[in-house]
């Protein structure tokens, strides 16, 4: 299967998942998780579709919480609260005109995908912007990957530039991603 058809297999798979059954246990877990990790700085991210939704955890767990807002072909990390305007795509993401912060400043940065692999690959949409962004934060930070485990693939193909995230956030647990060998 190439990533195209991985794409519309995920999506098919999580148009019938519980999402907010699913998204409230994940949270669950991330709270624990983070709490352990003493995260006080969190990238969400604003969930659209049938997207896990990790909203939820600003209610459960005392930190400083942010979003991104997509720019050409980069994201940027601006704190919350700020205003809220909607994406061609049609999920939200902060204002131009809102405050911004340095990547560095995060300890967590949660990234939404289609599917995930145990070595923390992801299925995204094909804009690279989640690739690109891992790519400068610095070692210590906590890369998360929210995803069903009905979207845990055994294997994903990859590129040299795709970067893995470092944990998994299931309904079932958070867990670290598997070691390349």
């Amino acid at each position: 299967m190439n990533k195209a058809e991985r794409r519309s297999w995920a999506k098919g798979v999580r148009k019938e998942l519980p999402t907010a059954l699913l998204s409230a246990r994940v949270v669950q877990h991330l709270a624990g998780f983070l709490a352990s990790q003493k995260a006080r700085h969190i990238l969400l991210y604003s969930a659209f579709g049938s997207e896990l939704d990790p909203a939820g955890l600003q209610t459960l767990y005392p930190a400083c919480y942010y979003l991104p807002r997509a720019r050409t072909y980069a994201l940027e990390v601006h704190p919350l609260p700020c205003r809220l305007v909607k994406h061609k795509y049609g999920f939200w993401e902060p204002a131009p005109e809102s405050p911004r912060v340095e990547p560095a400043v995060l300890d967590a940065v949660l990234v939404p995908g289609l599917a995930f692999d145990p070595w923390g690959h992801r299925l995204g949409y094909g804009q690279g912007f989640y690739d690109r962004f891992l790519a400068q934060l610095p070692p210590h930070t906590l890369t998360i990957g929210l995803v069903a485990e009905a979207l845990l693939v055994p294997e994903l193909p990859h590129d040299p530039w795709d970067v893995p995230v470092r944990f998994l956030a299931t309904e079932q647990g958070v867990r670290p991603a598997l070691q390349a060998l």
